[in-house]
């Protein structure tokens, strides 16, 4: 039967892939994937020799139609990102909705999420949150950022080292520089490292250590 299935890869421990993952992987006729260079290290780790094709924020709206008519001949499609579950601040959702729209079938597996166990380490309240991705590069950015002034619930962010600190100078001037933050970076990787304390005092921290790798910013709400 005509299948998609969504597959979290692991955000950096390869470990972290799950038996199931790996066995929809060996099974499926086409893996879709972010960069195939990327996914083909861990394909190869798990002795996977299931044929690959690109599909990526660049090239999914043309590539959406005949990967829909490959799943209405019967073929069984899994969609993987570089890293972490598809369509969360990745490729997805458009493929998704097509497959709903043609009534075929969608099943995405559980596994890792970047902002699940950065909300968990910050010690945050996390029984209400708002996931927010990344903020706005340039139009719209300081609409949004003068909405989640007010918003009262955890926020969590996405964010590339290079624009950290733009962010973290940003938080002071929207929501204050005494509002609590926690900013993990590399999780699950060898140089794991979660900061928290005021957006002052983590603004300062990154100031002395320049981030490197893939960042996830969590955020108090407003009291």
């Amino acid at each position: 039967m005509a299948k998609l299935y969504l597959v979290p890869t692991p955000i950096g421990n390869l470990e972290d892939m799950t038996f199931r993952a790996i066995k929809v992987l060996k099974e499926v006729d086409l893996i879709l994937a972010e960069d195939t260079r990327t996914s083909g290290k861990l394909l190869k780790h798990y002795e996977i020799a299931t044929h690959m094709q690109s599909h990526h924020m660049h090239n999914e709206h043309k590539t959406t139609e005949s990967i829909i008519r490959k799943l209405k001949s019967g073929e069984t499609i899994a969609l993987i990102s570089d890293a972490g579950t598809p369509a969360i601040s990745d490729p997805g959702f458009l493929l998704t909705r097509a497959c709903v729209e043609n009534n075929i079938e969608v099943e995405c597996l559980p596994g890792a999420t970047a902002f699940v166990p950065a909300l968990v380490n910050s010690g945050l309240p996390n029984d209400k949150f708002v996931f927010e991705g990344f903020l706005p590069v340039k139009k719209g950015r300081q609409t949004r950022l003068q909405l989640l002034a007010e918003e009262t619930r955890t926020m969590i962010f996405y964010e590339s080292p290079h624009k950290l600190i733009k962010t973290l100078g940003n938080l002071v001037e929207y929501l204050g520089a005494d509002r609590a933050v926690s900013v993990s970076r590399e999780l699950s990787k060898f140089h794991e490292e979660t900061v928290r304390g005021t957006v002052k005092e983590v603004l300062s921290h990154f100031e002395q250590k320049p981030p490197k790798g893939e960042i996830v910013v969590v955020v108090a709400g407003k009291k």
